[in-house]
């Protein structure tokens, strides 16, 4: 599966040096194409102010689309706690 540019895409794996973890919501703001490789993702991350915790580039896998069965959840960051 592809995501498209600036689509919203749910992290699938606790990233704790990067302070986001699985069920994080970020928006794709790049495509890497590799020859050899899965294709990877440059997704940005944000807080509900929409202040960038952070951006990282990960192989597709490690994301997911959202669905219908999805709901937002709000839980305070370790650095604003």
């Amino acid at each position: 599966m592809n995501f498209s540019l600036y689509s919203d895409v749910i992290l699938l794996t606790n990233l704790p040096e990067e302070c986001i973890y699985a069920g994080d919501i970020g928006t794709v703001v790049e495509r890497h194409d590799v020859i050899g490789l899965e294709t990877g993702y440059s997704v940005e991350f944000f807080d509900m102010l929409g202040n960038t915790v952070s951006v990282v580039t990960l192989p597709m896998s490690y994301f997911r689309l959202p669905t219908r069965a999805d709901r937002p959840a709000i839980r305070l960051m370790a650095s604003a706690a």
